[in-house]
């Protein structure tokens, strides 16, 4: 479970969060303007997708200037510091997640990379599968890397299929062959943007009209945020050229099977998003309604957490007839810097972020609703509130199947050995978080809540089998390893 999005201060994990790993986007005017501002609100709008770093690259005439650090889009960003990137008619904008790579600002984006053919920017969401051959070959032909991310190998496939292609278009193309995993990216050249979507479609990745030109973005939020209309996804496979004031597509790695993550639907999307043709709001009403045909559960008030367990506490409510109530306040003020220096600090830290309206669960039987269990930690926290003010009962339903498998493909969770459902049962679960039920949505149930989308769904992280050939497994720090650990590698091998 995860209350706010931040990212652990000083080795404290308290809300035992998931996380995706980055939010893109792009924008093509077909005039100088100050596409900085308009990169910035976007990036505003994509801020869940990822608070560790950000940053903007703009180009002007085929000069590139960028400007990135770690911190939220609005500690990175002021006036001054947009006004010094100048105008142009093309940026490119990036917050970042980590799911490989420490935080630190070397690893924050757009990475800017100048050849001999021109200066290339590139923003990447997703997570390679052989992210680690693939640098092992590059550094053994004399490549140099300065951040531990996949995105810099990313960048050199493209660079070195740049350098024997006509195009950074065909270039993009033919990396893409080379390419195995999840990556949503936008490439900018100084003449041309490219969206550019792995064969799967793991993660999210759209197209919009502005006023003067396109956009791409993770989500069509970031579009609402700018003015811009939202056209349609970038199908997968697809390449998207914006030039000359025109988009053209090229599609020779299309027509395979997708394999969308479905808890973007779940969780890691803004309600306000529509993804694949499904309103992301829509889709968690109806995991909620599923929720209840799975686990009619007789109770007086159905609450969620906030905020991603509101949708489905919402639907879960239509389809049973329990009334829905507020039973959570949720403290926006309480940054990511908020640390805990002590542990009785840290036992009263969910008090600070989450407060219960004790009028809406006194003496009642509660149905809580949220999106997952992770550690198990923050659960009972929660439920100890609830208890405290007054819940009768506290059954708690989950709005996605148990976290059983590590994801491969963008999403932080890269060991069983930190997911509560791989150490104990669901009724061992229950008791230790202190409930008097525990109900899962089924995986077949969440299959179902994104009804119409125009894309087939990976479900690997709740059942183990996933779309395409994953490695035993895929630490977060891949690429940085200490001399210690190191040796006790080689001698496991």
């Amino acid at each position: 479970m995860r209350e706010i999005r931040e990212f652990p201060m000083e080795g404290i994990d308290l809300y035992s969060e998931l996380h995706e790993e980055c939010g893109v986007f792009g924008i093509y005017e077909n005039s100088r303007t100050d596409v900085a501002t308009s990169a910035y609100f976007a990036l505003y709008a994509l801020q869940h997708r990822g608070q560790e770093s950000c940053g903007i690259a703009v180009n002007d005439d085929g000069v590139i200037n960028c400007h990135k650090n770690v911190g939220l889009v609005p500690d990175v960003f002021n006036r001054d510091v947009l006004e010094s990137l100048g105008q142009g008619n093309m940026a490119v904008g990036h917050c970042r997640y980590s799911t490989t790579g420490n935080g630190s600002v070397v690893n924050a984006q757009p990475l800017v990379v100048r050849h001999c053919k021109g200066t290339m920017a590139l923003a990447h969401n997703g997570n390679l599968v052989n992210a680690p051959d693939l640098r092992r070959q590059l550094e053994m032909n004399g490549a140099i890397f300065h951040t531990t991310n996949d995105s810099e190998v990313i960048s050199y496939i493209i660079t070195r299929e740049r350098l024997l292609s006509p195009s950074i278009e065909e270039a993009v193309a033919k990396a893409m062959y080379t390419l195995k995993g999840a990556y949503s990216l936008i490439v900018m050249s100084p003449k041309k943007l490219i969206a550019a979507r792995d064969p799967n479609g793991f993660r999210p990745l759209c197209v919009g009209k502005t006023e003067d030109g396109y956009a791409f973005a993770s989500e069509s939020c970031a579009f609402d945020s700018i003015g811009a209309q939202f056209l349609r996804d970038v199908e997968p496979g697809e390449i998207v050229v914006a030039e000359d004031g025109e988009l053209r597509s090229i599609r020779t790695h299309c027509g395979g099977r997708s394999s969308f993550c479905v808890f973007e639907y779940v969780y890691f999307a803004r309600p306000d998003s529509v993804v694949e043709g499904v309103s992301v709001h829509e889709a968690r009403q109806r995991a909620g309604r599923i929720l209840y045909r799975e686990h009619p559960i007789e109770a007086d008030v159905v609450i969620g957490v906030p905020d991603s367990g509101l949708d489905a506490a919402l639907g879960y409510s239509r389809e049973s007839g329990i009334p829905y109530g507020v039973g959570f306040i949720k403290n926006r003020y309480v940054g990511r810097t908020f640390i805990q220096p002590t542990q009785g600090q840290r036992e009263n830290a969910v008090r600070i972020k989450l407060n219960v309206i004790a009028e809406t669960v006194k003496d009642k039987r509660v149905v809580l609703i949220d999106d997952s269990i992770v550690r198990g930690t923050t659960c009972g926290r929660i439920v100890k509130l609830l208890r405290e003010a007054g819940a009768k009962e506290v059954h708690f339903a989950v709005s996605a199947p148990p976290f059983r498998n590590p994801c491969f493909f963008g999403t932080d969770i890269d060991s069983r050995d930190k997911l509560i459902a791989c150490r104990m049962t669901i009724p061992e679960i229950a008791k230790t978080i202190g409930v008097d039920s525990l109900h899962y949505l089924s995986v077949e149930g969440v299959q179902q809540i994104a009804r119409g989308a125009h894309c087939g769904f990976c479900v690997g992280c709740f059942t183990g089998e996933y779309p395409i050939k994953v490695p035993d497994e895929t630490p977060k720090d891949k690429f940085e390893h200490k001399i210690s650990e190191k040796a006790k590698r080689r001698e496991q091998a």
